[in-house]
């Protein structure tokens, strides 16, 4: 029976520190398939997979490869099974360049010095046989995009004799044009006999690309499906162990009130050239664009954090210059970043000084004095509110699963209490529940007289929760579009330059 399948993986257990992290998970995958690995964050996905690829050991179960039962305790055992891993986190070294990075386990191919021709000639080879021959193998790879990253990351892989291809939200940073180009080749990847393991918070890619999907819940095995016998719908039932009538839960009553901020001819470098909106309170204001459209680039200038070097900024009606983030948030302006890792939280910190280091004056005491007890209760409040999972506030917020970092960097605007808040990709990497929850949150802000604006690269989030959305191309305004004239085809042209 385990003949029939490339990996079988039965009755896996974990636990970190009391905590049960996988109970008895199992997963089934062929050669040649695309296998969806799905469920929340906290799941146990990224647990699954790290003790397939040997990076953590299991406690109890059993692994079967090929139809042999084996055991790996580390990287090196998955390695030789060709079982191979693309992390969220890339493993490359920055100052080594692409040919390095790709052949770094065999550099000299068993010779006493390295042939820096042949090196660089197969790194091509592999760079063009992905579609990115533009990609220069001699670059160091601190240089490249992230994108560019992670298609070195990619390459690594497959320099080995890859049997297993494990990808984790491999999408999250690439560009349309290079989605396409990745599914061409995992495609190609299945038609030779290699087993994809494909971890996605995207529903479309998984219903696009995969050919069987595994739900995960709480640690453990829900259902094996094939993509073609299940809808969305039942899918997130699934996940999420409810129903979600509505993944965009609608506002009982839009009521706007006056311009909280007012952006005119903005100009700040190449990526922001001329740039006007307005935000009003309550209402939600939508960002969206192609990759380097300069979305990100304008609201770092609004916010502060890049200069500006001209056009008007009026906050309620005066005009104002944020010289730094810190004036902006003195005033009432909050922005959850992109990159919540390196940007948003101090994830060796606590999760109650994460979540209080905005509003230190809120956890004194009448004598301004700091107080614990009531730093913790204030956490807790506002941990509670956008329903965050964790076991202490003092725990590092590294521990936490990514949809509950995500809720840790927003909870730190929320005990501000800011006037307007800058959300850019706030569900990036985030699973289908907690999606909800922060779009609940969005909503109940913007019913508080909270301006929102956000961000976002996926249409159906964009059209699900504005009010309007500005369209952007090469750093300038294409278009806005009220909500009574949301459709892709809409936002698609305008983001493209059409007409």
């Amino acid at each position: 029976m385990e003949q029939s399948y490339r990996i079988k993986m039965t009755d896996i257990q974990k636990r970190f520190a009391g905590v049960h992290a996988l109970k008895g998970a199992s997963l089934q995958v062929c050669a040649g398939e695309i296998h969806a690995l799905i469920g929340e964050n906290g799941a146990g996905k990224s647990t699954l997979m790290k003790i397939l690829a040997g990076a953590i050991r299991k406690d109890a179960g059993e692994i079967w490869i090929d139809g042999r039962k084996t055991e790996i305790q580390n990287p090196r055992d998955a390695h030789k099974l060709g079982i191979a891993t693309i992390y969220q986190e890339f493993m490359l070294a920055p100052d080594l360049t692409v040919a390095e990075n790709i052949f770094v386990e065999n550099l000299t191919s068993g010779r006493k010095l390295i042939n820096w021709k042949t090196l660089n000639k197969s790194a091509q080879e592999l760079l063009d046989n992905l579609g990115f021959g533009d990609i220069d193998p001699a670059a160091k790879v601190g240089t490249l995009s992230v994108a560019y990253q992670q298609v070195v990351e990619i390459c690594k892989s497959l320099s080995q004799d890859v049997k297993v291809l494990i990808l984790d939200e491999p999408t999250a940073v690439l560009t349309f044009r290079e989605i396409e180009k990745l599914f061409e080749l995992l495609v190609k990847l299945k038609e030779d006999g290699v087993s994809i393991i494909y971890i996605s918070h995207r529903l479309e890619e998984i219903f696009r690309l995969c050919d069987q999907i595994t739900v995960m819940k709480d640690g453990c095995f829900v259902r094996q499906v094939r993509t073609d016998e299940i809808h969305k719908e039942q899918l997130i039932n699934l996940m999420v162990g409810r129903d979600l009538k509505d993944i965009f839960p609608k506002r009982d009553k839009v009521v706007m009130g006056d311009k909280i901020l007012q952006v005119q001819h903005l100009r700040a470098g190449s990526r922001v050239q001329d740039v006007s909106f307005d935000v009003r309170a309550g209402e939600v204001v939508g960002f969206y664009g192609l990759v380097g459209a300069g979305r990100t680039e304008t609201m770092r200038a609004v916010f502060g954090a890049d200069p500006v070097e001209s056009g008007k900024i009026l906050w309620f009606g005066e005009e104002v210059r944020f010289k730094n983030p810190l004036q902006a948030v003195k005033r009432g302006l909050g922005m959850v970043p992109e990159d919540r890792k390196k940007q948003g939280l101090v994830l060796e910190q606590s999760i109650e000084m994460n979540t209080t280091i905005t509003s230190m004056k809120k956890v004194q005491n009448r004598a301004r004095v700091f107080s614990k007890r009531k730093e913790e209760d204030f956490t807790k409040e506002v941990l509670e509110s956008i329903h965050t999972k964790y076991a202490s506030v003092y725990d590092r917020v590294s521990q936490l699963s990514g949809g509950n970092q995500q809720k840790v960097a927003l909870a730190k605007w929320l005990a501000a209490r800011s006037k307007c808040i800058i959300f850019d990709e706030p569900t990036r990497g985030v699973d289908v529940g907690a999606k909800t929850e922060i779009y609940n949150c969005i909503n109940q802000l913007a019913a508080q007289g909270i301006g929102i604006i956000m961000i976002s690269s996926e249409m159906p989030e964009l059209m699900g929760m504005s009010d309007q959305v500005i369209v952007m191309r090469q750093g300038k305004v294409t278009g806005k579009i009220m909500k009574n004239e949301f459709s892709e085809n809409n936002l698609i042209r305008l983001a493209m330059g059409g007409a």
